[in-house]
């Protein structure tokens, strides 16, 4: 059975939220002095969002690069429009199935980005080929996602509460390997750099949130911790229970987020 990994919307932007909120670093920042984006750049987002990073480049930018934003949602699509609209930017946010052929000529981007989104591909070889193909000659590749080491207190509080094994990550689990492998094979030069960020909890409710954004019922990933609302609910009961005793252990729950960054040149 195939299973999709695609995170439901309205979790992924509330788990935004909580590392905005929460963080001791800005991973915008880190992004920024990473690739140096120019005036004058074609910049294609790949499983864009709501447009976080686009709008990022744009602001970075002062609007002087073109910029498209592509993903498969189009209730994430539509609030990148909405915001498009509200701010004067000039975006092209478009449907964009990167399991499917991008619909771009080849060497048509200087820069080629994917935040948290491209490493649920079902052909990574296809997928990263695809982003090659429509790179210029000495266009770079911007792949950024969980490393294995990532929010290791939230995946030790769960096990505490359950006494079970943790499902495999589709993005930590595959990062250092299969997808940089990958995308080393396709390209001439490949680098990983890392981010850390510490999000510092003052309750034990937001984190909670954290976890049912993490553990949405929708999400078949976690299918082997519940079945079905009522197992769903009584798994975050035990997992609010350890986390409150953990909080009141240590007067705060301190996850920290460890993030790669994948840059590779064509």
């Amino acid at each position: 059975m195939e299973i999709n990994y695609q995170e439901p919307s309205k979790d992924l932007l509330m788990r935004i939220d909580i590392h905005e909120k929460y963080g001791s670093a800005n991973i915008d920042v880190w992004t920024n002095e990473l690739l140096q984006t120019q005036a004058g750049m074609k910049i294609l987002d790949v499983g864009c969002g709501a447009g976080k990073l686009s709008f990022l480049f744009y602001e970075y930018t002062k609007g002087q690069a073109a910029i498209t934003g592509g993903d498969f949602s189009e209730e994430l699509l539509e609030k990148a429009r909405a915001k498009n609209k509200e701010v004067g930017a000039n975006i092209d946010f478009q449907f964009l199935d990167f399991n499917k052929p991008f619909n771009f000529a080849d060497n048509t981007f200087d820069l080629c980005t994917s935040a948290f989104a491209i490493y649920y591909a079902a052909d990574l070889k296809f997928t990263f080929g695809e982003a090659h193909r429509v790179l210029k000659p000495g266009g770079r590749l911007f792949v950024s996602g969980p490393l294995p080491e990532n929010k290791q207190m939230f995946y030790e509080i769960i096990k505490e509460a359950t006494n079970a094994t943790i499902p495999p990550m589709p993005g930590s689990s595959r990062f250092k390997g299969d997808i940089f492998n990958t995308i080393d094979s396709l390209f001439a030069k490949t680098e990983l750099h890392k981010f850390e960020n510490h999000l510092t909890f003052p309750e034990v409710a937001p984190f909670i949130d954290y976890v049912r954004a993490s553990l949405n019922e929708d999400r078949k990933l976690w299918s082997a911790m519940f079945n079905g609302k009522d197992e769903y609910e009584a798994l975050i009961g035990k997992i609010t229970d350890v986390a409150t005793r953990w909080f009141e252990r240590d007067g705060k729950l301190v996850m920290t987020k460890v993030v790669g960054g994948i840059l590779a040149t064509k």
